[in-house]
């Protein structure tokens, strides 16, 4: 039986992964947010969602972890969190005006990390990874605690 590491499906895409989030990681620090952070204003700001539950759902992390980031992120001024009007138990997430400036200055960057490594591939390859990446990750559940 022959293993080799460097081969290994986990292992190549672990070092992608860490260094995608390195790279962005380090632009985002200049601005002063993180990976998380910007995955929620981003969430909020672009995609119009706006409950805990479906920030955690879309970001992929567990509710509690959500709920400190959330917290953090009203400490820091970048999301407002306001009771909903039709249901006064539930909390919805607004995006400040701090929150929308750093969206507005860190887009850019977040998309050139993406094309940084998409410009390695060409459009066909670009397509045939997004579908394979799709199919290995459908029916597969998970939340992370530790991102």
């Amino acid at each position: 039986m022959t293993y080799q590491l460097q081969n290994r499906l986990g292992f190549k895409l672990s070092r992608l992964s860490r260094i995608m989030q390195s790279r962005l990681g380090a632009d985002l620090a200049a601005h002063g947010l993180t990976r998380l952070k910007w995955c929620v204003l981003a969430s909020v700001e672009m995609e119009h969602l706006n409950t805990p539950s479906e920030l955690a759902d879309n970001i992929g992390i567990a509710r509690p972890a959500m709920s400190r980031l959330l917290k953090a992120m009203t400490k820091d001024g970048l999301i407002e969190r306001r009771l909903n009007t039709e249901d006064g138990r539930a909390r919805q997430i607004m995006v400040t005006t701090r929150g929308k400036q750093k969206v507005a200055t860190c887009w850019p960057l977040v998309q050139a990390n993406q094309d940084h490594f998409l410009n390695k591939l060409s459009a066909d390859q670009h397509d045939s990874l997004n579908e394979a990446l799709r199919l290995m990750i459908r029916d597969e559940a998970g939340t992370f605690d530790d991102i």
